[in-house]
Parts: structure tokens; C-alpha cells; sequence
């Protein structure tokens, strides 16, 4: 089944709670996917564990939370603490990204690891199994409202293919430019943990955008499923 995360980056930061609530609901988000930036990894600075803190209390959304900053292997564990249900650290930025993973598990969390664009798959085939969850950028991490980068369809059937070589139960998310015009083919190369800001928060009726997304991409994936095992 399809998974639709509503990414508060594209949200009113002034009405966080409100807007949390604008995309929930019967059929409504998954998880709501908070992107938190610190001006070093990424040329951009959000928000932080006490704003993931004050979010918990005000949604029953569970938290899926993308650290986009150094040092994650020293940060995460307070993200979890926070109460985010799933935290993902970058590949790039994590020291011992087994260890990390094994450590957010261990406090009740799903642990996920983020790909930038250039970051190949290959090399993290061994770690798949110590993940709940990978993450392949569509978009250079950073900034909101960016074009869908066609070139990463390829990398997502790979990591598909990797995923289903090992038998895992592992969750693959895509993030940046997911719309109604690319979540198909995203759907259809093997993801289905789909991030999607403004294509949501940018609908009259955000709750109707998250149930729409979903019906397109459950369609799209049963039509590319033979395909994806070809």
C-alpha cells in the first residue's frame, strides 16, 4: 500500500498545529514529514527537536523526521526523544550509520537512511537489512518546491531490486518535486513512501490532494509491478 507524508516544509510555519490537522482524517497522511535543516549540510536552516516536540502533542500523525544535518550520529537519538516515529540521517553525513541505525531502533523508532542524487545505492547493499526505511532524494536536499529529477527513476529500481534480492520488509521513500505529475513514475520504478510538500499543502483541500496521491500512485504501482521484477 502506498504511503503519502505531507512535508510541513511546505506548510504555514505559523499555524504548524493547524496545518497538521488540515491533512488528516479518515484516508488522510500517513506520516507527517518534517524536514529539519542546520545551515551546515544543506544551505538552509528549519526547525528542531522542540518544535518536533510541540508537533507530537498537537497531532496523532506519527512524525516522520529527515535530518538534513551533520553529525546525525550525535543528534538523532533527540529527535526520537522528541517523539518522531521514524528518523532518517544521511548517508553522507553519518559516522557509523549501523551503528546509528541499530541505536534508533533500540529507542522505538524506525530507523531510515537518506541517498543525495549522486549517492549510489551500491555500496549500502549491505546495510539494507539494519533499515526500515531508504530514502532516495529526487532533488538536491535543501529547499522546497524544487523539479523532479527524471535521472533518479533509474536509482529507484536499482534500490528496488536490491530490496527485493534480500526478501526485505524495507520501506522506499522518495522525496522532492512528488506531484500528480511524477508520484506514477515513481510509483512504477518501486517506491511507495511517498514526500510530497506543495502538491499538497499548495491544494485547496490538502486532505483530498494526500487520498488523491495515494489513489494514483496504487494504480500506477500495480500496473508497473510485473514490469519491476522483469
Amino acid at each position: 500500500m502506498a504511503q503519502i507524508n505531507p512535508s510541513i516544509l511546505s506548510a504555514d510555519f505559523a499555524r504548524l498545529a493547524e496545518e497538521a490537522r488540515r491533512v488528516g482524517g479518515a484516508d488522510g497522511a500517513d506520516w507527517l514529514h518534517v524536514d529539519v535543516m542546520d545551515n551546515h549540510f544543506v544551505p538552509n536552516l528549519t526547525l528542531g527537536a522542540p518544535v518536533v516536540e510541540s508537533l507530537r502533542a498537537a497531532t496523532d500523525i506519527p512524525l516522520d523526521c529527515h535530518l538534513m544535518i551533520e553529525e546525525p550520529d550525535r543528534w538523532a537519538l533527540a529527535y526520537v526523544e522528541a517523539g518522531a516515529g521514524s528518523v532518517t540521517f544521511h548517508a553522507e553525513a553519518a559516522a557509523a550509520p549501523v551503528r546509528l541505525a541499530r541505536e534508533i531502533r533500540a529507542k522505538g523508532a524506525r530507523a531510515s537512511m537518506a541517498l543525495k542524487p549522486a549517492t549510489p545505492i551500491e555500496p549500502y547493499e549491505d546495510l539494507l537489512p539494519e533499515l526500515d526505511m531508504l530514502l532516495v532524494m529526487t532533488v538536491e536536499p535543501g529547499f522546497g518546491g524544487q523539479a523532479f529529477l527524471d535521472i533518479m527513476l533509474p536509482k529507484i529500481r536499482r534500490t528496488r531490486q536490491l530490496i527485493d534480492k534480500h526478501g526485505l520488509e524495507l520501506w522506499l521513500q522518495v522525496d522532492g518535486g512528488v506531484s500528480a505529475a511524477t508520484i506514477e513514475r515513481c510509483a512504477e520504478a518501486g517506491a511507495d513512501v511517498f514526500v510530497a510538500g506543495s502538491a499538497v499543502y499548495g491544494a485547496e483541500d490538502p486532505a483530498e490532494a494526500v487520498r488523491a496521491l495515494r489513489r494514483q500512485a496504487e494504480r500506477a504501482a500495480a500496473a508497473g509491478g510485473p514490469a519491476r521484477e522483469s
